[in-house]
């Protein structure tokens, strides 16, 4: 086996390179005597089908952090990680029934603008302004070093050199066409995704079972090491921390969701442009069948490396590559980087497309998203409040090209990170939880004011670092409780719904505020297609953690 590129794998990953550009720069092209709007730009006119909106949600959520990161945790933990994405498909039908309806109905652009609507201005900035630095400094950064490693496992690409072709890679088209070159290229970018993640899947356990099939290979993974097949952590695991045992099902992986997908702006912006709430809702159920699968495709590779590379049998197999680049518990995301080190020429290069599409469609949804915001959120509110479109746009493209370029610079600093998906998981946690507080008693609870939720917004943050800084400096004392992180998210969520509710009865003695919003049983019905799919998603997920427990 080599762990350099044929020429066939270079022809393959040039041709990926070309249809996407192709693709993304013609749906991004001004239609003849109609110059591109708002509208246009940042919601594909309104006009997605479900089925690209399914396509695009997975597109955007599957990234670098996933197929390499998600790997690593693989490679560390096991399958315990995949209730990220297990759960995933609970948390997008709860988000296409019961949030969804609002948000469409209202015909947002943004999320920070349904703040606007259901609070005040100063809500909605003080949020655009903490979505704006979590894109750039967390979100963006993480996926450009994430992408720039497997280039550099693999190529010998240099990390900044990297992280720059990424950058304009993904720059390319959707800063000039917006959401819809987003969209549209997502659909194609899925399919290279799902399908070069599969490839890679089925020769890493066939390669474990000494070439007797995926199925064999899955086996003697799990005859190998059935510890990593567990879904829920007892406290002696030393991956505890980062899963909580029970505290996955019941505590703050529900806010880790629940934010992610319902009121993140690069998710929930495609749900907005599609033609209906039908669709919408048809679209959401899509990428929940689709998020079953993906554990398959992004933690099996990370645990089938793991039982690879503590066995020298494989290992001898393998040849002098395989001691390149070796992952260990200290770095584990250089797992999924390393397996595909060891794929056929010309598959290598469908793989690497795979992991490139995954990256260049994150990347380009999270630049529309950080533009979108800052654009409609605070250019137009506060720097040029009658914008034309043309101004609009442009602003839309300069604010994303900033965004990439400080992303750029921040990006190589990361170097010294273990698991880069508890990176991101972690210090999005910091900020997830009051936004979903904030939002939650938004939506359902007309009581809550405005000045209640600006409050408990600001408190959340104090809240959050309270449980994360305080312990280690203060071990001693009962009053600094060390508790994992997932946990963390959890008790800050109720302490700032707790604060919000207070407030907001002391404002207003129980009545009911003025922008609160009318929840009726006709808002929330669904298609029966919806509720038949939801029943099948739901007894599928009952299933998979009756076997994995």
């Amino acid at each position: 086996m080599t762990s350099g590129f044929g020429t066939w794998d270079y022809v393959v990953f040039i041709a990926y390179a070309i249809l996407i550009l192709g693709v993304g720069l013609w749906v991004s092209r001004d239609k003849k005597g109609h110059q591109k709007n708002a509208e246009d730009y940042f919601l594909a006119s309104k006009s997605l089908p479900w089925w690209a909106i399914g396509a695009s949600l997975i597109a955007a959520n599957i990234s670098a952090e996933q197929f390499i990161g998600m790997s690593g945790s693989g490679f560390a933990s096991g399958l315990a990680i995949a209730s990220y994405e297990w759960m995933a498909a609970l948390t997008l039908i709860i988000v296409g029934k019961y949030f969804l309806p609002i948000f469409i109905e209202k015909g947002l652009y943004t999320i920070p603008e349904f703040v606007e609507k259901r609070y005040s201005t100063n809500l909605k900035t003080i949020l655009a302004v903490f979505w704006i630095a979590l894109y750039v400094f967390v979100n963006l950064t993480t996926v450009l070093y994430l992408g720039a490693l497997a280039l550099e496992t693999i190529m010998g690409i240099p990390i900044l050199y990297g992280v720059a072709g990424l950058a304009l890679f993904a720059a390319a088209y959707s800063l000039y066409g917006g959401l819809s070159a987003v969209a549209w290229t997502d659909v194609i970018q899925v399919v290279f995704l799902v399908m070069g993640g599969l490839i890679t899947t089925y020769l890493a356990l066939n390669t474990v079972s000494g070439g007797e099939g995926f199925m064999a290979g899955l086996s003697t993974v799990f005859d190998t090491v059935p510890e990593r097949f567990e879904m829920i952590l007892d406290t002696s695991n030393p991956e505890y921390e980062n899963l909580p045992g029970l505290g996955v099902l019941v505590g703050g992986m529900w806010v880790a969701n629940l934010y992610y997908w319902g009121f993140n702006q690069y998710i929930i912006q495609r749900t907005l442009a599609a033609k209906s709430l039908k669709e919408a809702q048809k679209g959401i159920l899509f990428a929940a069948i689709l998020k079953l699968i993906i554990p398959l495709i992004v933690v099996i590779p990370g645990i089938a490396a793991y039982v690879m590379i503590n066995d020298p049998e494989i290992m001898a197999r393998l040849g002098t590559a395989a001691s390149d680049n070796l992952p260990s518990l200290n770095q584990a995301d250089k797992a999924y980087p390393w397996l595909l080190q060891f794929l056929p020429v010309g598959l290598k290069g469908v793989a690497f497309a795979a992991l490139a599409a995954a990256i260049v469609s994150s990347l380009a949804s999270m630049l529309n998203s950080t533009s979108t915001i800052f654009t409609m959120d605070i250019y137009k509110q506060y720097i040029n409040k009658n914008a034309s479109d043309k101004a609009t746009v442009n602003t839309g493209r300069i604010s994303g090209f900033v965004a990439l370029v400080i992303a750029c610079i921040v990006a190589p600093l990361l170097e010294n990170l273990g698991q880069a998906f508890q990176f991101i998981q972690e210090y999005t946690g910091i900020v997830s939880p009051g936004i979903l507080a904030v939002f939650i008693l938004g939506l359902f609870w007309k009581k809550t004011t405005n000045k209640a939720a600006i409050i408990g917004a600001l408190a959340s943050i104090p809240i959050a670092m309270y449980f994360k800084v305080a312990p280690k400096g203060w071990s001693n004392s009962s009053l600094f409780i060390d508790v994992p992180f997932m946990d963390q998210m959890g008790y800050t969520l109720l302490l700032t719904m707790a604060v919000i509710a207070i407030c907001s009865f002391i404002q207003h003695k129980g009545a009911d505020d003025e922008k609160g919003i009318l929840i009726t049983k006709q808002l929330f019905k669904t298609s029966p297609l919806f509720n038949i799919g939801a029943f099948i998603v739901m007894l599928v997920l009952t299933v998979l953690y009756a076997l994995f427990w």
